[in-house]
């Protein structure tokens, strides 16, 4: 399977990076991999990077090499990607699997613009696909095959983990694991700030935050005990941290997170075209 990326930002270049560097790649064929973006620069430094991967001169060129297309472009420019696309491949769209990781593009809507029968998967993912951690929700369109949501499964969980949920869910995916690590990253930043001011670096606050945040997280994914129980256990009567988490309580910090869950929601209803 040749996969072709258009777009190489901040999203799409994590993808890539990540599943350039993970071991779907190491039984892969040398040229397996490709990318196209506007902007020559981003293709260059991924191709001189030493990745895995071969740039390509045109979005047309793009389609004609490849058998899955993921799509890493900005919503407000994908309705002019899908109708140049639709021109270069709704003669043979059978033979192409679309992968759109674009927020609020239904998969409705691709179809209305590439061809009624075109195959499509909708995936929203976040950046920590980077290093190999991401976390992706998939969407299928009718009809697709084994083999098809084989291989979009395969390209996802190459990067982290990879999740199907119906696609009237995208929106709350988006408010929670789409958003969720720059909500993530405002809560490290504030404990690092608390650290250096204490008297810390920079660095030693950066680690102690990040490692314990991280820590946290797989305590949650790999004990499957409750989170309101593991915060439970740790806040001993009298202790520092039941001093700290009360305080947080108090601040409404649970309420806070819910209210940009919901901002984020909201925001990505109102993108939604189809």
């Amino acid at each position: 399977m040749r996969i072709g990326f258009l777009g190489t930002g901040n999203m799409g270049g994590a993808i890539i990076r990540g599943y350039a560097g993970s071991r779907a790649m190491m039984t892969a064929t040398p040229d397996a991999l490709f990318v196209f973006d506007s902007d020559a620069e981003k293709v260059a430094a991924l191709v001189d990077s030493g990745l895995p991967v071969k740039a390509t001169e045109s979005l047309a060129q793009l389609a004609g090499f490849c058998d899955t297309l993921v799509l890493c472009v900005k919503p407000n420019i994908m309705d002019e990607v899908l109708e140049l696309l639709a021109g270069f491949i709704k003669s043979d769209y059978d033979n192409k699997l679309i992968i759109s990781i674009a927020a609020g593009i239904s998969i409705a809507h691709i179809r209305e613009k590439v061809g009624s029968g075109a195959r499509v998967v909708r995936v929203m993912p976040n950046t920590p696909a980077m290093v190999l951690e991401g976390m992706s929700a998939m969407s299928a369109s009718d009809g697709l095959s084994d083999i098809d949501t084989g291989a979009a499964e395969e390209l996802f969980s190459a990067i982290g983990v990879a999740v199907w949920v119906p696609e009237e869910m995208m929106d709350i995916v988006t408010g929670i694991s789409g958003s969720s690590p720059a909500y993530a990253y405002l809560y490290i930043e504030g404990l690092v700030r608390a650290g250096i001011e204490g008297g810390l670096s920079k660095e030693a606050a950066t680690i102690l935050a990040a490692q314990s945040t991280l820590g946290a997280a797989k305590m949650v994914l790999e004990t499957g005990v409750d989170p309101v129980q593991l915060r439970i256990n740790v806040c001993s009567p009298g202790g520092t941290t039941i001093e700290a988490v009360q305080t947080l309580q108090e601040k409404k910090f649970a309420e806070v997170v819910e209210a940009g869950f919901h901002a984020a929601v909201e925001k990505s209803k109102s993108m939604v075209k189809g």
